[in-house]
């Protein structure tokens, strides 16, 4: 790095000014610099009405000036005491007004237990927890029999070595789609988050498994990086996170919808095992097997004491059938004799009324009808001509006669 300064070498050459300096004091220090975490005690704390906070980070050997402006102040919640310990992050630059050196504060984290990382975990689980998306109720189960499944890790670590060999063993007709990303640096925050991104936009992918294999806490830092956990909750897919050993536990791991111990855990997990379903199938189908035949055979017995009681029921309805049948002729029978009765004696009074209206009974009187030999009956003695045959009808039969002459 190379200023160019208005510097005096000597006598004669314009001296700098003290703005001028201070300046270029904080143009050095602010180009050189970076920001940074710095851990100290808090010292001379005071907030002014304007939201600002002021105070000073001490050790036992040195300290530092530092501001946190109303902004960055509003975001830490409550404000911290003298004497409490504290991680900063932020970066230098020089007070011109003053010529002093500060630090400008942008974050803010008590010390905790396990030290500076436990306290950001603990700052960003909060964040996550606030945003709901630690609930319970989000998780989503995963597939039963996947067809594709997306794996965001370093294509060079063994955590992808291990998964291609459980799932191979476990379920080759699943499809391994793996999307490369850093899992540790400082990169690779933004690296997972790209290529957790990427994946969700595979239609294809049924699962997806995001982790590494173990490392140190640092080595395993991206995955609670709050940015991660965030693209973990957000996809549409459902996650299998798998970070480390079983004893690590990341943010990833708090937000997916499973978590695994390791990655060969989450493979396992993700896909079912070809050789077990094959043995309950073999089961199931001598399960299967036995209880269709036992319901065979009950049925077979049923269908049995069905047809015995229809047969029974038959022979009943037979029964009260021809029961029904003798009853119905008995009364056919006496209703026949009773109209036959009646039509008898209908028959005798119209035979007696035709008897009495017989023209033989006419002739029983003495009476006589004469027939020509036509048939024709001679009613008057204009039909006896002279010499006409005919024939005389009486009682008891038929006379014949002739005309002799006329009266």
């Amino acid at each position: 790095m190379t200023l160019s300064l208005p510097l005096a070498s000597g006598p004669g050459e314009r001296p700098l000014t003290v703005a001028e300096i201070t300046a270029t004091a904080r143009e050095v220090l602010e180009t050189a610099v970076p920001p940074v975490w710095v851990v100290g005690e808090v010292s001379g704390f005071k907030k002014y009405p304007s939201g600002h906070w002021y105070f000073t980070l001490k050790d036992a050997e040195a300290q530092l000036r530092c501001v946190m402006w109303r902004g960055d102040a509003a975001r830490v919640q409550g404000a911290p005491e003298d004497g409490l310990q504290v991680f900063t992050r932020g970066a230098l630059t020089v007070n011109t007004k003053r010529g002093e050196m500060q630090f400008v504060v942008r974050e803010l984290l008590p010390t905790a237990e396990g030290g500076f990382y436990a306290a950001l975990f603990e700052r960003a689980r909060a964040n996550l927890e606030k945003d709901g998306l630690l609930a319970p109720a989000r998780k989503r189960p995963l597939p039963p029999f996947p067809q594709a499944i997306g794996v965001v890790t370093s294509p060079e670590g063994a955590a992808w070595r291990d998964i291609v060999a459980v799932v191979g063993r476990r379920w080759p007709l699943a499809e391994l789609v793996l999307v490369g990303a850093r899992v540790q640096g400082e990169d690779a925050p933004a690296d997972l988050c790209r290529a957790l991104a990427l994946a969700d936009r595979l239609e294809t992918l049924d699962v997806l498994i995001v982790g590494r294999g173990g490392g140190s806490k640092e080595d395993l830092w991206a995955f609670n990086d709050e940015r991660v956990a965030r693209a973990v909750a957000a996809s549409r897919i459902p996650v299998i996170s798998a970070v480390g050993h079983e004893t690590d536990v990341s943010l990833t791991d708090l937000v997916a919808d499973l978590r695994a111990a390791t990655p060969s855990a989450a493979a396992e997990k993700a896909v079912p095992d070809r050789g077990e379903l094959l043995r309950r199938l073999d089961a199931l189908q001598g399960t299967l097997g036995a209880a269709a035949s036992r319901r065979l055979a009950l049925v077979g017995e049923q269908l049995r004491h069905a047809a015995t009681r229809m047969a029974r029921s038959c022979e009943r309805l037979v029964e009260r059938g021809s029961e029904r049948l003798r009853d119905a002729r008995m009364r056919m029978a006496g209703a026949c004799e009773r109209l036959l009765a009646a039509r008898q004696a209908e028959a005798g009074r119209l035979a007696g009324k035709l008897d009495a209206l017989s023209p033989l009974k006419v002739l029983e009187r003495g009476y006589a009808v004469a027939r020509d030999v036509a048939g024709r009956v001679l009613r008057r003695t204009t039909d006896f001509a002279p010499g006409l045959a005919f024939r005389l009808r009486v009682v008891d039969g038929e006379v014949r006669a002739r005309t002799e002459g006329s009266s």
